[in-house]
């Protein structure tokens, strides 16, 4: 009896009842990932890259500010550690020494990308902007040019796509099996693929946080069996806990693998013998 009780509660939390509107559902995708306009065109999404473009303009503007002659601390002691995080961990793991002068460029995609990620857990925001398919697929649009345009720059043009449609080293009678494969995925797989990796990421942790909240809420508001119910509510409570922890590492992350293959595919194009 006590199981058949529990179902039907929450079958009504679960369902719209029909006719009057009542009951827990989920709300319409298009509510969780987007606000209404401030006006046209101009949404959450916007509201959350201006905001990252300002932080991240600031805290190297604020640091650039400081007395260089002291020892670094504060905004400037933060600057000198992403820089250093970026040099050490990503630049001189793929392209080595040479790759340096790449640090302005992968700073700003870093920085800028996880910026993005971490309202997914800011109160009032809720909601990471790479979770949206269009942000994540200008970065990769930004990258691809990029790394095109570098493999153009230091091989030539006929170089480059010579390299891309017959790869040294291989047998020539398996141009006919490598070169379409070489072609796809240097041209479309690698955009497609940074673009869809961040997007899939960053939209499911936000949808796992929308789902166990609006569980918690369901089982702590619930009209009968609240003795019952309401210490039920503790555990997905306590998943909504552990998954905001996890997307916080999960934002850093997802910065971290789109700027180091960034780089990986900056280095393959300026030097491709390595």
């Amino acid at each position: 009896m006590l199981a058949t009780t529990l179902v039907a509660e929450l079958t009504q939390r679960l369902a719209p009842q029909a006719g009057e509107g009542r009951g827990f559902s989920f709300p319409p995708i298009n509510t969780i990932l987007r606000w209404q306009d401030l006006f046209p065109n101009f949404n959450k999404i916007s509201i959350i890259a201006i905001l990252a473009v300002l932080i991240g303009s600031g805290i190297f503007l604020v640091a650039s500010l400081r007395d260089h002659r002291k020892a670094p601390k504060g905004t400037r002691n933060l600057a000198e550690i992403i820089v250093e995080f970026i040099e050490r961990n990503i630049i001189m793991e793929t392209m080595g020494r040479g790759g340096l002068a790449w640090t302005p460029f992968l700073l700003t995609l870093f920085l800028f990308i996880y910026l993005l990620n971490v309202p997914g857990i800011i109160p009032f925001l809720q909601m990471p902007a790479t979770a949206r398919m269009g942000v994540p697929a200008f970065l990769a649009l930004v990258v691809w040019l990029v790394f095109n345009a570098t493999g153009i720059k230091h091989q030539g043009l006929f170089g480059y796509f010579k390299g891309i449609l017959f790869p040294p080293g291989v047998p020539k009678a398996l141009y006919i099996l490598v070169t379409p494969i070489e072609v796809i995925s240097t041209l479309i797989v690698r955009p497609f693929s940074l673009a869809v990796r961040l997007f899939a990421n960053m939209l499911a942790g936000h949808l796992l946080l929308v789902i166990f909240a609006l569980l918690t809420e369901a089982l702590i508001q619930a009209e009968t069996m609240r003795f019952f119910l309401i210490p039920i509510g503790v555990l997905p409570f306590a998943l909504l806990m552990f998954i905001t922890a996890f997307e916080v590492l999960v934002a850093f992350l997802q910065a971290y693998i789109f700027t180091i293959l960034a780089s990986v595919y900056i280095g393959s194009a300026a030097h491709p013998e390595h």
